[in-house]
């Protein structure tokens, strides 16, 4: 049962997640660092009470450490969220961030030295140009149109997408190094991810003082915008502004979303994971396309299609599943 209810944890809780996302952004862009602060402060507070136990509980993997990976996954989750202000749509966010495959191998190459199969190579130059399929067309929804009476305005939107796409490769690549130095880490000291969660979450907190302003202008118009008339009989929650609701929304469902796939990789065969995590994120990817009208076409299609054939391929569902139904009964991994 602990298996079965995080895999529907991990599609109630990372799906909820993207929509209570694409709500805000729609509305306010430039939302990344109240958002990140939001989710950073929660998990922190959580890991406090449950995790560190209010200090009773020593930390096994040395503070030193937890501070480097602090650096690159706050800078990382900083610039994925920033890329909303530049005019980067959420299903290009989500494909994008899909190639994450591609920077792993390249850095796990320069760093670790390590070599790969045909298969793997091809499957991440199938995830390659999915991506730079998607990336161009959503480039083409954003370049003027073709109106010259808009030239100028077509070049500074062409131009904001361009630095949002660089704050995305960016962050890809941060976050590829980032999981080679935690994989390190972990071989050094074994395994303790709650704990890594919780002292990533908290050390980070400081550098939000950096986006103070920010934050605060935007917590200004959250409180501004209209209230949820579906709300107006609910005692507590009538005339709270709805992006704030939206917020603990966010906030609520990312927590949900990675406590829930932490279990599910303490519970489940790598193949269920990869199966679950996939899935996951193409629904939300459909779900976005069709629920808030976001421009798909069919170069979009392909390029979708070329991710997640490419991502399956990456980690050999067909040969796990074909070894699974050829293992001999009784025995398990």
């Amino acid at each position: 049962m602990s298996a079965a209810s995080a895999v529907l944890f991990v599609f109630v809780g990372c799906c909820t997640n993207v929509i209570f996302l694409e709500l805000l952004v729609k509305d306010e862009p430039g939302s990344g660092n109240i958002i990140t602060c939001a989710q950073f402060v929660f998990i922190a507070i959580e890991g406090l009470i449950f995790t560190a136990e209010f200090g009773k509980k020593k930390n096994i993997i040395p503070i030193k450490d937890y501070l480097v990976l602090v650096v690159m996954f706050f800078i990382v989750n900083v610039s994925n969220n920033l890329a909303f202000s530049f005019k980067i749509s959420m299903p290009l966010h989500m494909i994008f961030r899909s190639g994450g495959l591609i920077a792993n191998m390249i850095m796990a190459i320069i760093v670790l030295k390590r070599s790969y199969t045909f298969t793997k190579y091809l499957s991440v130059a199938m995830i390659t140009l999915g991506t730079v399929i998607c990336t161009f067309a959503s480039a083409e929804s954003v370049d003027g149109g073709g109106d010259e009476s808009k030239g100028s305005e077509g070049v500074s939107n062409f131009a904001t997408w361009l630095m949002g796409i660089a704050l995305l490769t960016f962050a890809l690549f941060m976050s590829a190094r980032m999981g080679i130095f935690q994989e390190c880490l972990y071989s050094k000291h074994g395994k303790h991810s709650r704990e890594a969660l919780f002292y990533i979450h908290l050390l980070s907190l400081p550098g939000f003082l950096l986006t103070g302003r920010s934050i605060f202008e935007h917590a200004a118009k959250y409180s501004q915008s209209e209230p949820l008339p579906v709300l107006d009989s609910v005692p507590l929650l009538a005339g709270i502004p709805r992006l704030w609701i939206y917020l603990v929304g966010n906030m609520l469902t990312q927590y949900v979303c990675i406590s829930s796939v932490f279990k599910l990789t303490s519970e489940c065969t790598s193949l269920t994971v990869t199966l679950v995590l996939t899935l996951r994120k193409f629904l939300s990817l459909i779900f976005s396309i069709i629920y808030f009208q976001n421009p798909f076409t069919m170069s979009h299609w392909v390029g979708t299609f070329l991710v997640f054939s490419g991502t399956f391929l990456f980690t050999d569902v067909y040969g796990k599943l074909r070894d699974s139904l050829t293992k001999p009964a009784g025995k398990e991994d």
